[in-house]
This record gives C-alpha cells, structure tokens and sequence, in this order.
C-alpha cells in the first residue's frame, strides 16, 4: 500500500525541470543554446518575435505580485520626477544666474509645498487601514517610484509604517527607485503602456500633482478612459488650481467644442492633503 495521493503532481515543476537541466553532462549539444530550456534563454525571450509573450509577462508579474500581497485597491499619486523639496528649492533660487533661469527657480520654490501635501496625502491614506472582509487593503500608495513627489507619496507611508508601491520604468538615463518605496512592492517595467495599465487596474482615486509630459500622459489618458466610460469614476484630484489653469485652458477646451461642458466635472482642484483626502471619503462614503 503507498501512500500516493489522487490529488499529488504527476508532473515536476518548472523549477524541479531546470534543476535537473543544470545537472546534466556537459557535451557539445547540452552546450548548445538551442537546448536551454525555452523559459530560461534570456536570449530566446529577449527576441523581437517574443514581444507578446513579454507583454503577458509583465503584466502577470506585478498582478501575481500585488494578489499575494492582498493590495486590493490603491491611491495613485502622479508628479514631476523634478519639484524638489522647499529646502532645495532656495538653493536653486539661490544658483540662479539669469532672469529665465530666476523665474523657473521661483516656480520651483512655489511648488515645492507640493513635496509636503503629497507626503501628507500618503500619511492620511496609509493611516486609514482600510481593509475588506476579505483582508485586503485598500487605497495603497502607489507612485512611479522614482524621485520629487513619487518619493513624498511612497515617504508618507513610509512616515507612519505601511507599505507602499512604485512601479519604475527602465529609461536610458539611471532612475533607481526611491529609498521608500517597499522592496517587495517595488517593480520596474519596460513597457509604458503595462505600467499604465498596473496605474489604473487597481486605482480608486488618483492624486494628480504638477508635472511634464510624462504626468500630463498620465492624466489625459486617465481623463479619456472615464470620459469614454472605459473607466468607472473616481476622484481625480488636481493639486494646485493656479498651476494647471496657467498650462492647461480646459474652459478654452471646452468652448471650442471638443470637450463637453460635463467633462469639466471629471476632475476636481485640491490645494492640500485634507482637501483631497475628505473628498475621497466623500465619494465613498468612507
């Protein structure tokens, strides 16, 4: 009598196969590349015929990985890579050397309040401890991972011990993650558009603050899905009404008809963590 299950494996494991390919004899055909296994060619899978598969790759990775952790929702919070602290800020006031130069380092200056809501809007959701009955938690932080007001967002958590997400992106210049982020929960893509995507599909509200090309990407695709009913509504808050009417004239927009007048309701300008974290609550009735 043995004691073999119905329900035990019949196969090994994929992990159980590649220990045993690495015990094989080394011959000139088990040192061939065309005999690695097909999930361990770095080289076969970095091939321009693989895209597909890398695309599903990271989009299961960091779904897999969000799962295990029980992240059931999160708060998104979007920003300049550049809008530094209000210390740093008056010493780049101070190394102005000529009048544009001055009035881009007093833009700064003013900005760099931002640093300090975005911290505490993180602060407030990560105090929260929301959780369903199913144990999972909701409104994580969730930023770009990289510096500026992605490092306040993933700081605020850290400031009062919650965990934190940053999905980085693999970019030509150097862009490691923030020192604040939490290491299980820190990912990096290669693909824009699966880190858009991993943005969104967990997203309950997201905290816009002032930024490039790379948050206005953000935003109005953000904006087109809800607009398009791709995307349910949720709060989109746009830090700092005085910024983003000077660069973006969405009643101009709308007055020249390629916006509706409703669409103008799809967001919301906030000023300060409170604001914006009330008006979260607000929504639903938290």
């Amino acid at each position: 009598m043995t004691d073999t299950k119905i329900t035990d494996r019949r196969f090994y494991k994929a992990q159980q196969e590649a220990d045993f390919a690495e015990q094989q004899l080394s011959t000139p055909q088990t040192c061939s590349k065309s005999y690695r296994l097909a999930f361990q060619d770095a080289e076969f899978l970095l091939r321009e015929d693989l895209r597909p598969v890398r695309f599903q790759l990271e989009l299961l990775k960091t779904e897999m990985l969000l799962d295990e952790a029980n992240i059931g929702s999160m708060l998104v919070i979007y920003g300049s890579a550049r809008i530094p602290e209000p210390d740093k800020a008056e010493e780049l006031l101070a190394a102005a050397t000529d009048d544009r130069s001055r009035i881009i380092a007093e833009r700064m200056q003013e900005k760099s309040r931002f640093y300090h809501e975005a911290r505490q809007l993180a602060q407030l959701a990560s105090q929260a401890h929301i959780t369903d009955a199913e144990g999972r938690r909701h409104f994580v932080v969730c930023s770009g991972g990289g510096p500026s007001i992605m490092e306040a967002a993933n700081r605020g958590a850290h400031d009062v011990g919650a965990e934190s997400v940053g999905l980085n992106i693999v970019l030509p210049h150097e862009q490691a993650p923030n020192l604040y982020v939490t290491p299980r929960l820190s990912f990096q893509f290669h693909y824009f558009a699966l880190r858009k995507m991993h943005f969104l599909l967990r997203a309950r509200a997201v905290a816009v603050f002032p930024g490039g090309f790379g948050t206005f990407d953000e935003f109005f695709e953000l904006l087109t899905l809800v607009q398009t009913g791709k995307v349910k509504k949720m709060p989109i808050l746009l830090f700092g009404k005085e910024f983003w009417n000077r660069v973006v004239n969405f009643e101009e927009l709308m007055l020249e008809g390629v916006i509706s007048p409703p669409d103008l309701e799809l967001f919301r300008f906030v000023e300060t963590a409170d604001e914006a974290w009330n008006a979260i609550c607000e929504f639903y009735e938290v």
